[in-house]
Formats: structure tokens, C-alpha cells, sequence
């Protein structure tokens, strides 16, 4: 059974969620520790508070692993669901939020850590875009929100 590509994704889902990643950063890193009530401040109107970005990135991690089980996704970026209010978070709460994105982390490596390379390929995702384009598009996603996340931080008056 080949499967280093799965092995290797894996390990880069685990070092941007809480690893030693060459950009010194991790979700974990970012997010432990943050007052409960900075956490759903925008600092700034245009840039999302720290909830919103969290929700939005565990949405779509959602999203993505039913892709990769072969079912339909109905978000969009439309959807109410991609960027739910921080008054809709909050009822959440921010623990739930923190435990949905870890939880999510282990989901997805579940759903994978026992594929083959070759199940990357497979084209099941939409015309021309496989399992591999999915995973590694939600890794770019993860990477390109924590850098948001940090900026917010900073705005906040935290680093």
C-alpha cells in the first residue's frame, strides 16, 4: 500500500494545527489562551474577528470531507453557513469553537490515514479536480486564515 503523499499530508495538517512548522506558527499557538471576549471582537470592520475566522475554517473542513466521502456539497460562498456572525458564534461559544477545530483535524485524518496515494487521484470532486486538489487546497485555506488570524491578533494588540 503506497501512501507517503497521505503520510506526508497528514503531517502538514498536524504542524499547522499544533506542530513545528517552518513558519514557526500553529493553530494552537495562535488561538490557546486568548480572552473569550477578544475573541469575537472585530478590530476593525473590514478585517473578521478570531470566531469568525475559526468557524469559517472548520466549515469548510466540513465541507471538504464529505467531498472526499463522495457527497454533494451545498456550501457556497453565498452560504450563510461560510461566515456566521459573531452574535451567531457566541451562542456557540468559543470552546465549542476551538473543540469543533481540533475535532475536525482528527475527522479528517481519520478519513484519510488509511488511503492509498492512489485514492488522491480520483476524480470524484467535480470534472478535472481530485481527492488531492481538495486536501490540498483546505491546507493553502488553513494557512492563508492563520496568517488572517495573526493579523487580527496584532490589531488587537496581541501577538
Amino acid at each position: 500500500m503506497r501512501n507517503n503523499i497521505i503520510k506526508g499530508i497528514i503531517r502538514q495538517l498536524q504542524d499547522n494545527l499544533d506542530g513545528n512548522n517552518w513558519l514557526d506558527e500553529s493553530f494552537k499557538k495562535k488561538i490557546e489562551g486568548i480572552d473569550e471576549k477578544l475573541v469575537f471582537y472585530r478590530p476593525i470592520p473590514e478585517v473578521h474577528s478570531v470566531a469568525e475566522l475559526i468557524g469559517h475554517i472548520t466549515i469548510w473542513r466540513t465541507e471538504s470531507m464529505q467531498k472526499l466521502q463522495g457527497i454533494a456539497s451545498s456550501l457556497t460562498m453565498e452560504s450563510s453557513e461560510n461566515w456566521r456572525t459573531n452574535e451567531e458564534l457566541r451562542k456557540i461559544g468559543w470552546q465549542k469553537l476551538k473543540s469543533d477545530l481540533f475535532s475536525s483535524q482528527i475527522d479528517l485524518i481519520n478519513l484519510i490515514k488509511n488511503k492509498t496515494d492512489e485514492y488522491l487521484e480520483q476524480k470524484h470532486y467535480a470534472p478535472g479536480y481530485s481527492y488531492h486538489y481538495i486536501i490540498e487546497g483546505l491546507i493553502h485555506h488553513d494557512i492563508y486564515h492563520l496568517g488572517q488570524i495573526g493579523v487580527t491578533l496584532k490589531l488587537l494588540g496581541r501577538t
